[in-house]
């Protein structure tokens, strides 16, 4: 019998960069030597501190389900981090602990959006926001970036595009894939913006943490009605966790307990315990270490791909990521991410997994691996340009 999906389903795409990375893996299982470039994940493995607190927790039996919101040591850490790191006082209760940034963004979606509104989102930006609020029956009103507005959206777009079904704005800072970071001055506009309008602001500040040569404000600076996503994957390299939280107002933070309740129960109680030692400053030395490294590798990475004819027109200023076009070297981006797979076996992102806007002559390079890898990866890619034809994949 044929299975029959819903239309949901159907209109949410794959990441393409998976089926890149599936490749990727089979030939470095047929013995070839694979850099990744291409997936958002850190190289190092999660800090000896936080594997210890895990392994601890573990050991004493904390396997057992805990509230909704999260453990509520966790949420008054995290308030302690915002009043060091920002200068902003938050009540935990405002903080709701969730499995992975996803699971914040899922609770926003299903909290703020009824079916056929939108969220405004950045073209390019991070594909799964617009896959949310398509699984909850809104959509995503994708608005056209460049190098003009830093790849960000700004309040004169939110004034330009803002119609009758817009209910809010999704922002990131730092961006993936461009790296950007929304300066204090910009945030304050959008939450203007918006609030003039009757509309939620929701700031992905995943990234946070990993900026170089500044610090990025948080929005809560500006404004304390935004709703703030965040992960401990990036900064606090705990990807395999699957531990994010969520920022939110106070009024809305029963209606987001109840979805959480219902949606997943709880977070890990494993990581959640784990978490606790994100905070100590055995953990943050190491974490600052990292980002000294990650600074390194963007610092060598951005002049040398420039210097092949890549256009990276904004220098980006957090994640680890540099977004180029491709144009210079004529073709699809598609093509010229499996060419470089194929021929040189140093796997890319096509910018077909971050929207609609120019995607077919812009790729993105994940700085995640060593500098010595990085060094190979720049001299295999300039021997692969030397055979690179647009028609020729």
């Amino acid at each position: 019998m044929a299975l029959s999906f819903s239309a949901r389903s159907r209109a949410i795409q794959p990441f393409h960069v998976m089926a890149l990375l599936a490749r990727a893996n089979e030939l470095q299982a047929a013995g070839h030597d694979v850099i990744h470039l291409e997936v958002g994940e850190p190289d190092f493995s999660t800090a000896a501190p936080i594997v210890r607190a895990g392994q601890a927790a573990l050991a004493a039996g904390h396997t057992r389900y805990t509230a909704a919101r999260g453990l509520p040591a966790l949420r008054e850490a995290l308030a302690g981090f915002y009043a060091r790191r920002y200068g902003v006082s938050i009540d935990p209760e405002r903080i709701l602990i969730t499995p992975g940034g996803s699971g914040a963004l899922l609770l926003a979606s299903a909290l703020l959006v009824d079916p056929g509104k939108h969220w405004l989102l950045a073209d390019p930006g991070y594909p799964c926001n617009r896959h949310f609020l398509r699984l909850v029956e809104g959509d995503a009103q994708l608005v056209p970036v460049g190098p003009q507005s830093n790849y960000q959206l700004t309040a004169e777009l939110v004034a330009r595009h803002w119609n009758a079904n817009s209910v809010g704005a999704l922002v990131a800072s730092p961006a993936n894939p461009t790296g950007t970071v929304l300066e204090r001055g910009e945030l304050a506009g959008l939450s203007a913006a918006l609030k003039a309008r009757g509309g939620h602001l929701l700031v992905d500040e995943i990234y946070h943490g990993l900026t170089y040569g500044l610090d990025a404000p948080s929005v809560l600076e500006v404004d304390d009605d935004a709703f703030v996503l965040n992960s401990f994957s990036k900064y606090f390299g705990m990807t395999g966790w699957r531990l994010g939280w969520l920022v939110a107002p106070s009024a809305a933070v029963a209606e987001l307990e109840k979805l959480a309740q219902n949606l997943y129960i709880s977070a890990p109680s494993m990581a959640q315990y784990a978490a606790l030692a994100c905070f100590e400053p055995e953990t943050v030395a190491i974490l600052e270490q990292r980002r000294a490294e990650f600074a390194r590798r963007r610092d060598y990475l951005l002049p040398a791909l420039r210097a092949l004819g890549f256009k990276i027109a904004v220098e980006p200023q957090g994640a680890f990521y540099l977004y180029a076009d491709i144009s210079a070297f004529g073709g699809d981006s598609q093509a010229f991410c499996r060419h470089f797979l194929e021929t040189e076996h140093v796997a890319i992102t096509p910018g077909l997994d971050f929207g609609h806007h120019l995607a077919g002559q812009h790729v993105r390079f994940a700085y995640t691996q060593s500098l010595p890898r990085l060094e190979q990866a720049v001299a295999r890619i300039a021997r692969g340009l030397q055979s690179w034809h647009p028609d020729a994949v």
